[in-house]
């Protein structure tokens, strides 16, 4: 059994993204948020990104799940599972099957923005476990929880995972204001998987945004081939270069796009013409980094507690069990 729901449409898409690269590149200093990297070509370069030498996290987060999938599968019994972010919902396949194989999961609910990604997920899905309830869920997760909560009819007790290290792409405020809205949707009984990359070595941090092939800096380009593709704007990408550096202040990786020469950015779709100096940066992504303490000091001020913390063997990545 399978649906397919569509709480956010391409032209809500649009208008989000009008309001979206608006406010940025009129803000100081610009930034554009990380979202508008994944058209088609942003999906695909990430998939690259994920396999090479100097990006550790996608490889540290699969060790864990494939270690402590059916403790996970023990400890919350879930009914339901609920996947954020899901994309193709390919790491998610060895939670899936242990919570099969535990006997006790009904419903999956993938999120994420990307109809085409889950069109193509969701009956690949069907397929591979018979007799699971698939609801496909296209919605911001952000602003849409309340949506998500309910989305298929999903029945407690529920999972809730949010894997990745996408939440270290929030800032402070706004991950504390998205940790307590979803503990506001959870029930007792409910909880939340997350994924955490962990402060180390700067080095390794800027590496795993700056790898030696180019593929991240082509990756971050994208986002403005994604404007002059949906906003009819102009950016020159022979004009700008990628640039990752380690913020010891924030104690996250910062993405940014360096300005080559002075010019000027029509984006004709808003009216508007945006300049920049040479050498100026525009922030595209921001990755924090956790430690322990502050993930649990993050969920507790939520509104939720900290359960399990499991990590892989160099302890690069965290997964977090917190309970509602």
């Amino acid at each position: 059994m399978s649906t397919l729901d569509t709480h956010l449409t391409p032209a809500d898409l649009e208008e989000t993204m009008r309001l979206d690269v608006r406010r940025g590149l009129t803000a100081e200093p610009k930034v554009l948020p990380p979202k508008y990297f994944y058209d088609g070509r942003g999906s695909r370069l990430f998939e690259d990104i994920t396999r090479l030498r100097e990006y550790y996290p996608t490889r540290a987060e699969r060790s864990i799940l494939e270690a402590r999938a059916g403790e996970v599968a023990t400890l919350t019994g879930a009914r339901s599972l609920i996947e954020l972010g899901s994309g193709s919902s390919e790491k998610t396949h060895v939670l899936l099957r242990a919570l099969l194989d535990a006997g006790t999961l009904e419903t999956y609910v993938p999120v994420d923005v990307s109809v085409d990604a889950l069109t193509e997920a969701v009956p690949l899905l069907v397929e591979r476990y018979p007799g699971l309830a698939v609801h496909g869920l296209v919605a911001d997760f952000e602003r849409q929880l309340g949506a998500v909560a309910s989305a298929g009819g999903a029945q407690g007790p529920r999972l809730v995972v949010f894997l990745g290290g996408t939440i270290g792409n929030f800032e402070p405020d706004q991950r504390a204001r998205f940790l307590s809205s979803l503990a506001a949707t959870m029930e007792p009984g409910d909880a939340l998987l997350l994924g955490t990359d962990l402060v180390k070595d700067p080095a390794r941090l800027v590496a795993a945004y700056d790898d030696d092939a180019g593929v991240t800096a082509d990756f971050n380009l994208n986002v403005l081939r994604v404007m002059n593709a949906c906003l009819g704007a102009d950016f020159d990408l022979d004009a700008f270069r990628h640039v990752a550096v380690w913020r010891e202040d924030t104690e996250w990786v910062e993405m940014r796009l360096r300005s080559e020469r002075a010019q000027r950015v029509r984006i004709a779709s808003l009216d508007l013409e945006v300049d920049f100096a040479e050498g100026e940066l525009m922030r595209t992504e921001i990755s924090a980094k956790f430690r322990q303490v502050s993930v649990a000091a993050e969920l507790e001020a939520a509104g939720l507690r900290l359960d399990q913390w499991w990590t892989d063997d160099d302890g690069d990545f965290a997964l977090s069990l917190s309970l509602a």
